[in-house]
């Protein structure tokens, strides 16, 4: 099933921590710091997700699956 794997939910909450952080960041004044390190947080989950999938631990491909069932 597609994105049912742990590199697809660390990915999510890494970008949803991200976001998290990169908003709070804004209020009520500005805090650009705390801010591009939400960016940065956001951005990298992309990249871990990437990278778990790389090393098994992501969601078959429909290809893989159906290759597997017959």
């Amino acid at each position: 099933m597609h994105g049912s794997s742990p590199a697809a939910w660390t990915a999510v909450l890494l970008c949803l921590l991200g976001i998290t952080i990169a908003g709070v960041a804004l209020i009520p004044n500005p805090h650009w710091v705390w801010f591009t390190v939400g960016c940065v947080v956001t951005l990298a989950s992309g990249v871990v997700g990437r990278v778990m999938s790389s090393a098994g631990l992501g969601a078959d491909t429909p290809e893989h699956s159906q290759q597997s069932q017959h």
